[in-house]
């Protein structure tokens, strides 16, 4: 009976072994049931070298800042209008984004709960960023990097320049800064008069006048005296009169790393040695991402992203930015001595955690969903030459920038990692979202708890 049991055996492995080759020529790759520990084993083996490891807690901040950023966030008295607050464009009801490809900012017209383009204002030139990973401390902020520590740890790089403040604590503190400066996003035009009817104050300096426009913020602020007692608990060393905008940008930050911080995620605790935390369709995806498909070369370190940059030919659409506009070519756009320091269309790795609740995705939301994303890295050429505009909003269809130059000029551009087709499978490329899916933390999902019932000014919360 044994050597019959045996013999039986054989044949099914055999049987198995003879499928193999045509099963590997299907989209459905073969998978024998017993592989699972194989696939783990080359799964973490591929996974080594990219410094890809589980995210140790963040320490707390401390509660009074925390609690004093918050109400910063969701409080619209920071913008020259009061009509707009960082959480406008970075809502707990679109997972710290806004839905948007690109952010509506100030003089928004809001109907039915939804911020549409004012009259005579225009889109700001990029996607609203994601903040799920900004508490980690990733290298570069902004989808121009142009808020970073190049220049060494604790020295930030920011376009302000020698204007920054030296109370500025984190590059995250520091990229805080600047949203409040920016006519569309958040301060307005000279002219513009605010939700009440009065003139926006914070409009009057000039652009390069940031000093002036912080310490108009910071007026406005504390003549609030919930604020002005917020921010004594906070600073309990800093008299009042001390106070700048860097010390909200601090308290900023400390609320956005206590809330949005969230890296419990299926793959998290894979790489806590958790082997049945993965799906195996998401373990095939992983190991995809890791090897063939090529994803890591960009997309790695602890935040799978966010620490380097690269040209992958995004559509282009809207209003572009600096000196290319209407095209927006990212970090392409820095120059020294008239030359530029980067490649044209030069825009920051995305980080991935949380990957699957941001869309839109891309630097200016061209495309509306992950399926959409891989396919375009799979067959980049094709991708751009063919683009179905109906995938915008209507909105902004017409602002999509599809000439013969245009498309010519990102294609040259290309990183040379994306000049050949992957040719991944339709199932591969299933599989790779289903792996970006396992970057998921359940907390992420549902942010609703975060926003305070009311803020200090008064306004209404977003």
């Amino acid at each position: 009976m044994r050597n019959l049991v045996q013999s039986k055996r054989a044949v099914l492995f055999a049987a198995l072994a003879a499928a193999a080759p045509a099963a590997a020529c299907s989209d459905a790759p073969f998978v024998p049931v017993d592989s699972t520990p194989a696939l783990d084993a080359r799964l973490r083996q591929a996974i080594s070298p990219w410094g890809v490891v589980p995210i140790l807690p963040v320490n707390a901040p401390d509660p009074a800042l925390a609690s004093l950023g918050k109400m910063l966030f969701f409080d619209k008295v920071l913008s020259g209008n009061r009509d707009v607050a960082c959480a406008s464009c970075h809502s707990p009801a679109a997972h710290t984004g806004d839905d948007g490809s690109l952010a509506v900012g100030t003089g928004a017209t809001i109907t039915g709960g939804v911020r549409t383009l004012g009259s005579g204002r225009q889109f700001t030139p990029r996607n609203a960023p994601p903040l799920f990973s900004v508490g980690l401390k990733p290298f570069y902020m902004f989808w121009d990097g142009r808020v970073n520590e190049e220049l060494g740890p604790g020295r930030f790089n920011t376009p302000l320049g020698s204007a920054l403040p030296p109370g500025v604590t984190s590059l995250l503190a520091a990229q805080a800064m600047i949203p409040v400066t920016n006519r569309v996003e958040m301060r307005g035009n000279a002219g513009d008069r605010d939700v009440f009817g009065n003139v926006n104050e914070l409009a009057e300096p000039a652009d390069a006048q940031v000093a002036e426009i912080w310490k108009a913020v910071m007026h406005r602020v504390l003549a609030i005296p919930a604020y002005a007692q917020m921010f004594a608990i906070a600073y309990p060393s800093v008299s009042q009169d001390r106070l700048g905008f860097e010390h909200a940008a601090n308290a900023i930050a400390a609320f956005e790393t206590q809330s949005l911080t969230k890296t419990n995620s299926a793959f998290d605790r894979y790489l806590a040695h958790e082997d049945n935390a993965l799906s195996l369709d998401a373990k095939h995806g992983a190991l995809l991402f890791f090897t063939t498909a090529r994803c890591v070369s960009c997309h790695n370190g602890p935040l799978l992203g966010a620490q380097s940059f690269a040209s992958v030919a995004v559509p282009q659409l809207g209003p572009g930015s600096g000196t290319a506009a209407p095209l927006d070519i990212g970090r392409g756009d820095e120059t020294v001595s008239g030359q530029s320091r980067f490649p044209k269309f030069f825009f920051r790795v995305a980080p991935l955690r949380n990957v699957e609740l941001t869309a839109p995705y891309m630097h200016n939301g061209a495309y509306p969903n992950l399926e959409a994303v891989v396919r375009h890295y799979n067959n980049v050429d094709s991708a751009v030459k063919s683009y179905d505009v109906n995938q915008l909003p209507q909105s902004l269809r017409s602002s999509y920038h599809g000439d013969a130059a245009t498309i010519s000029s990102l294609l040259t551009s290309l990183d040379p990692r994306l000049q050949q087709p992957i040719r991944l499978t339709a199932d591969e490329q299933r599989q790779i979202v289903a792996f970006l899916k396992s970057l998921t933390d359940p907390s992420a999902r549902d942010l609703a708890g975060i926003a305070p019932a009311a803020v200090p000014s008064g306004l209404p919360v977003p």
